[in-house]
Order: C-alpha cells, then sequence, then structure tokens
C-alpha cells in the first residue's frame, strides 16, 4: 500500500462507500479516514472519488462471494452511528477480502467487535421504534416523526409498510433528516431537510387527549416505578409521543411530585445506646417510603449496604458499650489476683 496518508469524500451512500474501497485497491491506497461533507477542510490529501455502479457491485459481489452473512454484516452496520464507522467497515471489508468471514465467529477480534456492538444498538433501537412511533391524522394522512440515533427507516421500511398497507403515511425521521413516503401500496424513501406539520384539527386533538388520559389513568398509583419505566422506556424517546406531549390546548403535562429525600445523619457526641438503636428503627422504617439520596430511587439499592455498615457501627461504637478489642486491653491490663500492688 501507498505510504501517503488521503482521505476519501464520497456521497454518503452505500454505494459510494463500496466505491471508496475499489479505489483503494486501483491505487493501492491505504485511507486514513472518510467524509461525505461537500465543504470539509483538511490538511491531508483529500481524493474525491465518484461513484460508479459498475464499481460498487464489483466489490460487493466480491465480499458476497467470500462470506453472505458478512456482506449483509456490511450492508446493516452502515446505517448505524457507529463512531469512525467508514474506518471500521473498511477494515472490515479488507479483511473479509484477505481471509473470508471465518474471524466473524470470534467476538473478540478486534475488527468484527466493533460492528456487532453497533448492530446489537441498532437493532434494540429498531426494535423499540415498532412500537413507539405515534402517528397523527393531518386530513386524512398520517404522519409521525422519530429522532433516532441510528439510520432505522429502510428497516422500518417492510414493517409499517405492511401493516398500514391500505394507509397513506409518512414517517419523518429529523435525526438523519429523510422521510418515508407510502401511498396506494408504494413507498420511497427521500433526503428532507425540514418538514414543517400543519396543526392538528379539533379530531385530532381529542383523540390526543383521550390517549393522554387512558396513559395516565391505566396504570396503578401505587406501584409506580419511574426507573423501570426508564429502562422500558428511554426518555430520548419521549420527545415525540402523544402520550408526553402536552396538547395544543394549554393543557401540560402533569408535573412529577418532588419526593423526599432521605438524609444520613451523624449522630450526636454523648448519645446514649437507646436513642441510637432508636434512630437506626426510624430510619429502617423510613427506607422504603423515602427516597435515597445517593441513587434517587425509591426502592432497596446498592446505596442500603453502607447504611446497614453504619448502623452496626452505631451498635457496637456508643458509649456505655465497649468493643472486643477494648475489653481485651483491659484484661492485658488488669493485675493477676493476689498479688501486691
Amino acid at each position: 500500500m501507498n505510504e501517503l496518508d488521503v482521505i476519501y469524500q464520497y456521497d454518503g451512500t452505500f454505494a459510494g462507500f463500496l466505491c471508496c474501497i475499489y479505489d483503494s485497491y486501483a491505487y493501492k491506497e491505504s485511507p486514513v479516514g472518510f467524509s461525505s461533507d461537500e465543504g470539509f477542510l483538511s490538511l491531508y490529501e483529500v481524493r474525491t472519488v465518484p461513484t460508479s455502479a459498475a464499481h460498487s457491485k464489483r466489490v460487493y459481489q466480491g465480499i458476497f462471494s467470500r462470506s453472505a452473512q458478512a456482506a449483509k454484516v456490511l450492508r446493516r452496520a452502515f446505517l448505524t452511528c457507529m463512531e469512525d464507522k467508514e474506518l471500521h467497515l473498511y477494515a472490515f471489508a479488507c479483511k473479509v477480502l484477505r481471509k473470508g468471514g471465518g474471524f466473524m465467529g470470534d467476538l473478540s477480534d478486534p475488527v468484527y467487535y466493533p460492528l456487532h456492538k453497533a448492530l446489537l444498538h441498532m437493532s434494540g433501537e429498531l426494535e423499540k421504534l415498532r412500537g413507539f412511533v405515534r402517528f397523527s391524522d393531518y386530513h386524512g394522512v398520517l404522519g409521525a416523526v422519530i429522532e433516532p440515533k441510528n439510520r432505522v427507516l429502510p428497516l422500518l421500511r417492510h414493517h409499517f409498510c405492511e401493516r398500514y398497507g391500505n394507509e397513506t403515511f409518512f414517517i419523518f425521521d429529523r435525526t438523519n433528516r429523510e422521510v418515508l413516503f407510502h401511498a396506494q401500496g408504494r413507498a420511497c424513501i427521500v433526503p428532507m431537510e425540514h418538514l414543517e406539520l400543519a396543526a392538528p384539527d379539533e379530531t385530532e386533538i381529542q383523540y390526543r387527549r383521550l390517549w393522554k388520559t387512558f396513559f395516565e389513568t391505566v396504570a396503578i398509583k401505587e406501584r409506580r416505578n419511574p426507573r423501570c419505566q426508564n429502562t422500558f422506556l428511554p426518555k430520548r424517546y419521549r420527545g415525540v409521543m402523544t402520550e408526553f406531549l402536552p396538547l395544543d390546548d394549554g393543557d401540560a403535562m402533569p408535573s412529577r411530585p418532588e419526593q423526599p429525600r432521605l438524609r444520613l445523619l451523624a449522630r450526636p457526641t454523648g448519645q446514649s445506646l437507646s436513642s441510637s438503636r432508636s434512630f437506626c428503627k426510624l430510619r429502617r422504617s423510613m427506607r422504603d417510603t423515602c427516597t435515597c439520596e445517593t441513587c434517587r430511587s425509591r426502592a432497596v439499592c446498592s446505596c442500603v449496604k453502607p447504611l446497614k455498615n453504619r448502623r452496626r457501627m452505631v451498635f457496637f461504637s456508643c458509649s456505655g458499650r465497649r468493643s472486643m478489642a477494648s475489653r481485651r486491653a483491659s484484661r492485658s491490663t488488669m493485675p493477676a489476683s493476689g498479688s501486691s500492688v
């Protein structure tokens, strides 16, 4: 390979990236970076790679002939939000072309593991978005807005087009600035920088109010668990979900009541053992109803263990009761029976 440091600039598509792999073999270069920004500035030499259907097809067929699974991984990993994505994909493609796809069975491989981790992250986000997408009716057209980290519209396309085959709808990806249109059994994904949605009508506002009422009343108030809800429904998805958005008629979301905070109080000097025990019992009873100051949770958590240790120290270090070490020390200093003083 040529030792000259060069950066490849392409159009940001998967076919354009495959053309970058083709040019690296044609010019015997190993690029130090990739860029899809037209106004990109760098101190390194920048080579603009044109997109050619023949070159991209040749590279993809070469990878597919060595491992069909590797070709699928390469295509899906291109949709992830992995940092330095092109460099990882380039190293993966070169290793597949050189050795085949046998190394993919080893998850400790430094080339394959970053792709495997990014694919797991995208799969989890994809599974959540299948259930978290909220449509609204805009004069007969269903519309939704999502804010994913990965480019998931090509993977969500089949699911929603099959589920709403008779509907006219669109899904706008605000992060990657593209939109999925579906009408009359046909779908397409086109780039779009900005989408301004019309104000909902009275019927849509009424349906939103009904949905918010259902969401706020279906749960059991005494069993509310915010930490568990954050696990299954992360907060980054709630900015575009109907049940967490205020209505346009001024009905804002109910604010979360401030929970009491449990503070760990030190025992004053000279406090008796009985008062220390009562203080510990009081703190033990408050632990089930108050919020821990360390982790801000109402459940028994990892910060309870230091409280137990602190309570044990209070029991055995209070005034009026000596520890075993102090008793042994006093016994060693006592004179033997019958000896003269």
